[in-house]
């Protein structure tokens, strides 16, 4: 099926163009071209690619570990693209290894329904530190079994990202999940500066909401963060809610890092698109107050962030270009998930994967998700 959008304004990922048609066919688009200035059918507004979030805990009243489903996944999906999000990760946090198995199933049987929006599965975990758990469950916090290989091994979970600490991965380890196409990414870790360059050297890409549950950098021990921030090849995912992360912490780490190797994700929970203000995680509630998820001893548990807000608050607490934050959204995630021939640009070849915005807001106006509208506020 062929379709053309006709817009006013589009950030192709790399460039703005104005006056632009972009013919999509099957869900891809197949030319992008300059139009005249006073087409009839000239939408208003900025259209950019997508946005990508590799990190999803849950959304529309419902949690991945709860309950891991295809049904839990498709509702997760709608739910975080009704704010631009139009591919994500489901990320499965700390669990025995039943759910585990359960989770990785359901992703597969997603990926075969053609289930829009999902990408693959994150294992957040279980194998991490205790001192840094965060609200992980610390009895479910392991090393690697057979069992867990196994799961590791499979060719058909589409993106495999898994969050570690190297101080209970060994870099053998990391370099057998490189080999098994894991994206290993350290997080929720106490190591020193060492051993987490030891795991860089043996594959590891990346790190887990950057500053939040890791060691910090210190004058004499550089630990988790000086390893993040010294490392040019890595990529450091960032929570811009106002909430994890002071801004100006936030802005220092991305003057440290190439542009490129920073994205956003929102480490959202169940309440995202949701009206609810408390949930259960194992035993503990999750309060929801004021933007802010805390269990009762104040221990933050993810966020209610949505990726439109995260671009939003890139560009107000951050004071980054609109290009940069968008970027941040799209095109450097799809590069640090290897999706970068697929995914995070407006060209010939990629997903018809966008996002109209009203530029003057940043507020959805349409949203398409393989050539199909999903979402339509414009009047």
């Amino acid at each position: 099926m062929k379709q053309r959008l006709i817009v006013r304004e589009l950030f192709d990922g790399k460039q703005r163009r104005r006056h632009q048609v972009v013919e999509v066919q099957d869900g891809v688009i197949t030319c992008c071209e300059t139009v005249s200035a006073d087409h009839p059918e000239m939408l208003d507004g900025l259209l950019v690619p997508g946005w990508i979030d590799a990190q999803v805990n849950g959304g529309g009243g419902v949690l991945f570990n709860h309950a891991p489903t295809v049904h839990t996944l498709q509702t997760m999906a709608q739910a975080h693209s009704s704010f631009g999000t139009t591919a994500m990760l489901p990320t499965l946090i700390t669990d025995d290894i039943k759910v585990i198995e359960q989770a990785a199933q359901a992703v597969a049987d997603a990926i075969a329904e053609k289930v829009p929006g999902i990408l693959g599965i994150h294992f957040e975990g279980p194998h991490l530190s205790t001192p840094k758990k965060g609200v992980h469950e610390a009895s479910h916090i392991r090393g690697i079994s057979e069992a867990e290989w196994a799961i590791y091994r499979r060719d058909d979970l589409g993106v495999k990202l898994m969050t570690i600490a190297p101080e209970t991965v060994t870099p053998s380890e990391v370099c057998a999940l490189r080999d098994m196409g894991v994206i290993v990414c350290i997080g929720h870790s106490n190591a020193g500066f060492e051993t987490t360059r030891a795991a860089l050297a043996a594959g590891a890409k990346g790190f887990t909401h950057l500053f939040n549950a890791m060691s910090p950098m210190t004058s004499r021990e550089p630990g988790v963060v000086g390893a993040a921030l010294s490392d040019t090849q890595s990529w450091c995912g960032l929570i811009v809610d106002g909430q994890h992360v002071h801004p100006a912490t936030l802005q220092v780490a991305c003057t440290a890092k190439p542009e490129e190797k920073t994205f956003l994700v929102t480490d959202a929970m169940s309440f995202a698109g949701s009206d609810a203000n408390q949930m259960m995680l194992g035993d503990k509630v999750v309060q929801r107050e004021a933007g802010k998820l805390t269990t009762s001893d104040g221990t933050l548990a993810g966020s209610d962030l949505t990726m439109d807000q995260a671009i939003r608050n890139t560009c107000s607490l951050l004071n980054f270009p609109l290009e940069r934050a968008l970027n941040m959204g799209s095109r450097y995630v799809a590069e640090f998930l290897q999706l970068q021939n697929e995914y995070g640009l407006i060209q010939p070849g990629m997903q018809a994967n966008m996002v109209l915005l009203d530029e003057k807001t940043l507020t959805l106006k349409q949203v398409w998700q393989a050539g199909n509208m999903i979402l339509n506020h414009s009047k």
